[in-house]
């Protein structure tokens, strides 16, 4: 049987940002109540009185705060890094590119702590680079379908002392955090014990402190 309760739950799941401010407590149950009443009784056929239906957004509020509370802490220790003036290139993805990626390998030195990543999507490649190997890097790809280029960003690595990738929740606790904030991510990029996102440089201080108290809160 389809109760208040459960069409409350539909509706405020569909919305995740209802779901994170309802969980947190900072949203009025009676204006909410108020706002979505008229879908519980277009759904159930009938009237509805606004006090049942507060009652059951206050009730899942209390629910998510409690799955909140006892939900997974981050793996291990873990440590927050920043690297700036970072340049992020998508290419149209061909045969003749894929050969001219492996020379990319020995421009950048690693060893310097300059930044490689490389993404190979179906029909799109991604490739994020130290901004000093920008001339180089467009050389190479002369002849090539550029689809964008970003240029002034930075990348937050988390590292993790454990895997991370088997711990359900980590990567999406981070990038709702970020989304909260309305802070855009141009790309995520995962290994076996870090988590790399790459934004702009004027959010990335906010993302930084945002982080930083993530990973206080999760402290395994």
């Amino acid at each position: 049987m389809v109760t208040i309760s459960h069409i409350v739950k539909k509706i405020i799941q569909s919305r995740p940002f209802l779901e994170e401010a309802l969980g947190n407590k900072i949203v009025s149950y009676g204006n909410l109540a108020e706002e979505i009443t008229p879908m519980i009784e277009e759904e159930l056929g009938k009237k509805v009185k606004h006090a049942a239906v507060a009652m059951s957004l206050r009730r899942y509020g209390d629910e998510i705060d409690k799955k909140n509370m006892s939900a997974s802490k981050f793996p291990g220790s873990s440590e927050l890094i920043m690297k700036t003036s970072l340049l992020d290139v998508t290419v149209r993805r061909t045969p003749s590119l894929l050969t001219k990626l492996k020379s990319l390998y020995n421009l950048v030195d690693f060893e310097k702590g300059d930044t490689l990543n490389i993404i190979l999507g179906n029909y799109e490649v991604s490739i994020v680079v130290s901004e000093k190997y920008k001339d180089k890097l467009l050389d190479i790809l002369k002849g090539e379908k550029i689809l964008s280029k970003e240029e002034g960003l930075v990348s937050l690595t988390i590292t993790f002392s454990k895997d991370f990738l088997h711990t359900p929740g980590v990567i999406f606790t981070v990038i709702k955090r970020l989304a909260w904030e309305n802070i855009n991510i141009f790309e995520v990029v995962s290994t076996l014990t870090e988590l790399t996102l790459i934004l702009t440089k004027k959010d990335s201080f906010k993302a930084y402190h945002s982080l930083q108290n993530l990973l206080a809160e999760k402290k395994g």
